[in-house]
């Protein structure tokens, strides 16, 4: 359920790589609807993804007319950019979801923070039960609060 809240966090940080994606078209878009496929590499450079030439030269065979339009390039840098992430939330987007919890900032999460943080982020609320056996599972030094080492632990499994 804590890493159901968490996803949501980080893909709401996400929609801002959408955003990202769009620009970096436009930037090459010469208001032709579309980018050459010789500026590919710079415009995938730009949104943070570094292409090898393999890559480039694979990609170029494939798109037909030498011109890429956003739906394709949308198409084309979804799954790349996923990959790149896929089953990695870093260590930044843990430490910014972490603070999310953790409302009063004293670097723990306490049964409270939980509750709350769950609430807000999840949209629902949770009985007792289920916030002790979240804390329980997380809280690995019996503290009765999670830190962020916690955390990461329990994200990551």
């Amino acid at each position: 359920v804590v890493k159901k809240a968490v996803c949501r966090f980080v893909r709401l940080k996400h929609s801002l790589a959408a955003i990202k994606t769009i620009e970096a078209f436009k930037e090459f878009d010469r208001n032709k609807g579309y980018i050459n496929c010789r500026d590919l590499g710079e415009c995938m450079r730009t949104m943070g993804y570094m292409p090898t030439e393999m890559e480039l030269i694979e990609l170029s065979q494939q798109i037909s007319g030498g011109k890429i339009d956003f739906e394709d390039f949308v198409e084309l840098m979804g799954p790349k950019m996923l990959a790149e992430t896929a089953d990695m939330i870093g260590v930044k987007e843990l430490r910014d979801a972490f603070k999310e919890f953790d409302s009063n900032g004293d670097g723990q999460i306490s049964i409270t923070e939980l509750r709350e943080a769950m609430k807000k982020l999840m949209g629902e609320q949770l009985n007792s039960r289920d916030i002790d056996d979240i804390l329980c599972d997380a809280d690995l030094n019996g503290d009765g609060l999670v830190d962020f080492e916690e955390f990461v632990r329990m994200m990551s499994r």
